[in-house]
């Protein structure tokens, strides 16, 4: 798989890829449904309302083609492959879940969620205001701090106006999103060590997943 990746960045066209599309299948396609075959219990078990979808269209794993419609950068396939678990409730990239990235140079997994609609992201701020206490202390969790990198996330230059600007958690009331990754390495993707290893990042940031489900009165 990593070896395609390479070799998709150094020829990203169409007429490389259609001559390779067999290779993609055998190589990206197949070995990412195992992934997710082997990662379904374990997620079953941290929450049954985060779906795993082991298929290759309309399920987990995310498309290859880039939407170039309003993108400088015309090339037409992405240079990872990645794969969303998200919530029952939620019928896009825009649901909280987790999250599970292969690139050859760069391997991320973790969760939360990326760019919620306006109503969404006024409910989970306003959660963190009347919360703030739990919010504090899922960030301060040792299995949170060691194996993330905090809360993250695109932010605005200013609290938003209706929020307090001296809030202890003032930086994230400025989030759009809200999420929490893990940078591991490809040996740690190549290795017997890769299943365990995501399960036990899904389980320190699963306190985060189920405070959104809960600001968004979900269950979880």
């Amino acid at each position: 798989m990593f070896r395609f990746l390479s070799d998709l960045k150094k020829n990203n066209d169409r007429d490389w890829f259609l001559e390779n599309k067999e290779r993609y299948h055998k190589h990206v396609v197949t070995p990412m449904i195992e992934f997710m075959l082997a990662l379904q219990p374990k997620i079953a078990r941290i929450s049954p309302y985060i779906l795993v979808k082991p298929r290759a269209h309309n399920g987990s794993l995310f498309r290859i083609y880039r939407d170039t419609r309003f993108s400088k950068d015309k090339t037409p396939y992405k240079e990872h492959v990645a794969c969303h678990f998200r919530h029952e409730a939620g019928r896009d990239a825009h649901a909280p879940g987790f999250y599970v990235q292969f690139a050859p140079g760069e391997v991320l997994f973790g969760g939360g969620i990326w760019r919620p609609d306006s109503a969404a992201l006024a409910t989970l701020r306003h959660s963190i205001v009347d919360n703030a206490n739990t919010w504090g202390n899922i960030k301060k969790r040792k299995a949170f701090r060691t194996l993330t990198n905090g809360i993250e996330g695109d932010s605005l230059v200013r609290v938003p106006r209706g929020y307090p600007v001296d809030h202890p958690h003032s930086e994230d009331l400025k989030r759009k999103s809200f999420f929490a990754m893990h940078k591991s390495t490809v040996q740690v993707a190549k290795s017997p060590a890769l299943i365990s290893e995501v399960d036990k990042v899904f389980r320190a940031i699963s306190p985060l997943l189920e405070f959104i489900a809960f600001s968004l009165d979900l269950r979880y």
